[in-house]
C-alpha cells in the first residue's frame, strides 16, 4: 500500500474518533448535568447549550494556531498532540463533580482539538494530484461517520454502562487514535521558511484571497445547512405525526439520514471532482442542496422529510471534498496548515451558528422559514462561487 494511502486510512480512523468524541456525549448531556447537581429544567437547558457550544467556539478560535504550528513542526506532531490531549480531557470529564468543571473541560476539549485540520493538511499535501479529490472525500467520511454514530453509540452506552463510563470509553477510543497515529503515520517534513509570517503576510502569499474567503464561507454553509433544523427537529416531526409515541426514534432517523448519505457518497463525489473539476462539483452540490431544502417545508410525513434529508446529505457530501481540493489548488504548501486551520474554524462556527439560527428563526417566524432562509443562503453562496469560479482554479507555486 502506498504511504499516502496508509496515512489516509490512519487519519480516517483518527477523524472518526475525533468526530465521535465531540458528539458522543450530546444525547445525555442534559442528564449528566442533572447528575452534577443542576435540577431546574430551564437551568439544565441553559447549561446544556453552554457546554455544547463551548467546545466548538474555542476550537474555532485555536484552529489557525494549530495550523501554524503544523506548518512549523509537522502535521504528525499535531495529530499526536490533539489525539492525546482529547483522550486525557475526555477521560477527566468522567470525573467531573459539578457543571462548572464540565464546562471548563468542554472548553479545554476545544482548545486541544485540531486533529481534523492537521489530517486534512497531511492528506492534501501528500496525496498525488490525480487522487486528491477521492482522498479528501474519503477522509471527510471519517469525521461525518463519527458525528453520525457518536450520538447513537453514546445514547446506547449510557444505558448499558452508565453515563460516566461513556467518557472513559470515548477517552480510550481517542487514545487508540493516538497510538495508531504514532505507530503508522510517516511524514517527511521540512520546516517551512514562512512559519513566522504574520497574518497579513500569509494572505499576501495567496493569489486570490477573495476566492479563498468564498471557500471558508462555503465550509460554514455546509454545517449550517445540516444543523439549522436540528434544534427543532422533534418539534417539526411532532407536527407531522398523529402518534408521538416514537418521536425520539424517528427524529434520530431523520437527523442521521443526511450523515448516512454523506458517508456513502463523499468518496465517490470526491473522485468525480478529480475527473470533472472540484469547482463544477461544488457549484452543482450547492444548487442541489438549495433545491432539496425548500420542499422540506412542505412535507406531509417524517418519511418524506427523511428522504429529502438523505438527498441533502448527498449534496453536502460533494461540497467538503471539493472545497478542500480547491483550497489545496489555491494555497502554497508553505502556509497550507494555517489556511486549512482557518477553514476548520469556519466549519466549527457553522456548528454553532446553524442551530442558533434555526432556533431563532423558528421561534420568531415559524419552522417553515428555517428551510426558506437556509435555501436562500445556499443560493447566494452558489452565485458567489459561480462569479469567482475562474479565480479559484489557479496555478500557484507549491513551495
Amino acid at each position: 500500500m502506498p504511504l499516502w494511502k496508509r496515512n489516509l486510512w490512519v487519519c480516517w480512523f483518527g477523524s472518526f474518533a475525533t468526530g465521535a468524541g465531540l458528539s458522543l456525549v450530546l444525547p445525555f448531556l442534559p442528564l449528566y448535568i442533572e447528575i452534577l447537581g443542576v435540577h431546574d429544567v430551564g437551568a439544565i437547558e441553559q447549561w446544556s447549550g453552554v457546554a455544547f457550544g463551548a467546545t466548538f467556539i474555542l476550537a474555532a478560535v485555536v484552529s489557525p494556531l494549530w495550523g501554524k504550528l503544523a506548518d512549523q513542526y509537522g502535521r504528525k506532531v499535531m495529530l499526536l498532540r490533539a489525539s492525546l490531549g482529547m483522550a486525557i480531557v475526555m477521560t477527566l470529564m468522567g470525573f467531573a463533580q459539578n457543571v462548572y468543571q464540565l464546562v471548563a473541560l468542554r472548553l479545554l476539549m476545544g482548545a486541544v482539538s485540531g486533529y481534523i485540520s492537521a489530517s486534512i493538511t497531511l492528506v492534501a499535501t501528500q496525496t498525488p494530484k490525480e487522487h486528491s479529490g477521492w482522498a479528501l472525500g474519503t477522509l471527510s467520511t471519517g469525521m461525518v461517520s463519527g458525528n453520525l454514530l457518536g450520538p447513537l453509540l453514546g445514547g446506547w452506552l449510557s444505558e448499558v454502562i452508565g453515563l460516566r463510563h461513556v467518557f472513559f470509553v470515548t477517552g480510550f477510543l481517542l487514545f487508540m487514535a493516538f497510538v495508531v497515529s504514532y505507530l503508522l503515520i510517516k511524514e517527511k517534513f521540512n520546516p517551512q521558511k514562512s512559519v513566522n509570517l504574520s497574518y497579513k503576510e500569509v494572505w499576501s502569499k495567496i493569489k486570490n484571497p477573495k476566492a479563498l474567503i468564498a471557500m471558508f464561507v462555503t465550509s460554514l454553509m455546509i454545517q449550517l445547512a445540516n444543523l439549522s433544523i436540528e434544534p427543532i427537529i422533534t418539534v417539526y416531526i411532532k407536527q407531522l405525526l398523529q402518534d408521538a409515541t416514537h418521536i425520539a426514534l424517528i427524529s434520530g432517523f431523520v437527523v442521521s439520514a443526511s450523515g448516512l448519505a454523506n458517508v456513502l457518497c463523499a468518496s465517490r463525489l470526491g473522485k468525480m471532482s478529480d475527473q470533472k473539476g472540484p469547482d463544477k462539483v461544488l457549484l452543482f452540490s450547492l444548487l442541489l442542496a438549495a433545491l432539496v431544502i425548500i420542499p422540506q417545508a412542505y412535507v406531509q410525513n417524517p418519511w418524506q422529510l427523511m428522504g429529502l434529508r438523505f438527498l441533502l446529505g448527498i449534496a453536502t457530501a460533494g461540497m467538503l471534498p471539493a472545497v478542500n481540493a480547491l483550497i489545496k489548488k489555491s494555497v502554497p504548501s508553505s502556509v497550507s496548515g494555517r489556511v486549512f486551520g482557518y477553514n476548520q474554524s469556519a466549519q466549527y462556527l457553522g456548528n454553532v451558528t446553524g442551530p442558533l439560527m434555526g432556533g431563532q428563526i423558528a421561534a420568531s417566524y415559524g419552522i417553515h422559514y428555517v428551510f426558506f432562509f437556509t435555501a436562500a443562503l445556499l443560493i447566494i453562496n452558489a452565485l458567489w462561487v459561480y462569479r469567482i469560479e475562474k479565480m479559484i482554479i489557479v496555478k500557484v507555486p507549491l513551495k
